[in-house]
């Protein structure tokens, strides 16, 4: 008896493999950056600016440098899977650390009430890109068999 009451409480769990922690890391983020400028379109005169040419994003290249921007992090969802595991590793402290401290800059210049929700997501964004940096740092070297 007292063993099956142990079986019912353990449940089954796998190890996953670190790819696909980073691949899926990179998705969250991904989706909280479109929340982000999704909940955006609400703020008052946000969408009369986006007719009239008045925003942030006033020309083709600063339209083109955000597309670069929001790119990458999409792009990382499937690199961390394909890349091999010395250039994946760097490729995501550099870009984690990037991202970490864009996203704290974007937190702390947005705080007026408007923006709460961007301040919100923007930290947390934070804290999944510095999980992203975390899990790559920790990422295990493989054993060699010695023969």
């Amino acid at each position: 008896m007292n063993s099956n009451k142990r079986n019912r409480n353990n449940f089954e769990d796998i190890k996953v493999n670190i790819k696909i922690k980073l691949s899926v890391l990179w998705t969250s983020v991904t989706l909280c950056y479109l929340y982000g400028d999704y909940f955006e379109l609400y703020v008052p005169q946000k969408t009369q600016g986006l007719v009239n040419g008045v925003n942030l994003l006033d020309s083709p290249f600063k339209l083109f440098a955000a597309s670069i921007l929001l790119a990458i992090p999409a792009l990382m969802v499937f690199l961390s899977i394909i890349l091999k595991p010395t250039i994946n590793r760097q490729l995501n402290i550099v870009l984690g650390i990037f991202y970490t401290a864009l996203m704290v800059l974007i937190a702390l210049t947005s705080i007026i009430p408007w923006r709460t929700f961007y301040v919100f997501l923007a930290i947390v964004e934070s804290c999944i890109t510095a999980l992203v940096v975390f899990y790559a740092w920790k990422w295990a070297k493989s054993k060699e068999i010695n023969q």
